[in-house]
């Protein structure tokens, strides 16, 4: 008989796995669409083929890109990081957090936990060097706060790649996207977000990453991964998770 290949263990020992924990709510929808994500990227053939997740879908965590950006003095990070330890709590055996700009309060959460944490950050930044060699520019779609946090370009800058933001006016086009159209259920006006891609682009970027996780409903619900072009965080965070849990990516 084979030997399971490295990291994908046995049916049994899948079966016998801690958890992954997740930490959710930011927003729920985001939330909703990760765990679908999940679910088709795994390659399963029946309901025991599939992670255990345990979500904590904590919707009233204060806004995080209104503390980024000084809008507001209610501070995720202590809220985050207690999410983290309730998770921890229960048993998981690592966490992931399906939102951006929630990674600028990494270090809160890493600091309050033992369990590792995967970074949607690193993942991506990682997955952006493999799929274009020699990587030197890429654009970013993010809200404000993730843009202004600097998380992307600081893990960026380490690899030697220039991060390109919109400027004022398109970031306006990507807020709006993001809350006023996703977060609220409305219609997507996915022909301006494609018109900021272009300006990223013909500033140098040869790849956009969606740094949202709004923008990666965006992505499932109009295919926008069908264009190389695009690298979605939430896309990649979810393949990250699967492996990590010692299951395969459905190819």
């Amino acid at each position: 008989m084979a030997e399971p290949a490295a990291g994908a263990g046995t049916q049994e020992d899948v079966g016998e796995r801690a958890p992954v924990g997740v930490i959710g709510g930011v927003g729920p929808l985001a939330t909703a669409y990760f765990l679908q994500l999940v679910v088709s990227l795994t390659d399963a053939e029946r309901d025991q083929d599939h992670l255990d997740m345990v979500v904590l879908n904590h919707a009233t965590i204060p806004d995080r890109t209104a503390f980024v950006l000084g809008r507001s003095d209610e501070d995720p990070g202590p809220v985050l990081a207690r999410d983290a330890r309730r998770l921890e709590a229960f048993g998981v055996s690592f966490l992931v957090m399906p939102c951006n700009t929630a990674h600028y309060f990494t270090q809160q959460v890493l600091d309050a936990v033992r369990v590792p944490f995967v970074s949607i950050i690193d993942t991506t930044v990682a997955a952006a060097g493999e799929r274009v060699a020699g990587l030197t520019t890429v654009g970013l779609l993010a809200t404000a706060g993730t843009a202004a946090s600097g998380v992307y370009q600081d893990a960026f800058a380490a690899h030697g790649v220039e991060t390109l933001v919109p400027d004022d006016a398109d970031q306006a086009v990507v807020s709006r996207i993001i809350y006023e159209q996703v977060k609220a259920g409305r219609p997507v006006d996915l022909e301006a977000l494609r018109g900021v891609t272009a300006r990223l682009v013909e500033r140098g970027a040869s790849v956009v990453i969606l740094g949202c996780t709004e923008l990666s409903v965006v992505a499932v619900d109009h295919g926008l991964l069908a264009d190389p072009l695009y690298l979605d965080s939430m896309d990649q965070l979810a393949r990250a998770t699967i492996r990590r849990a010692g299951h395969r990516v459905r190819d």
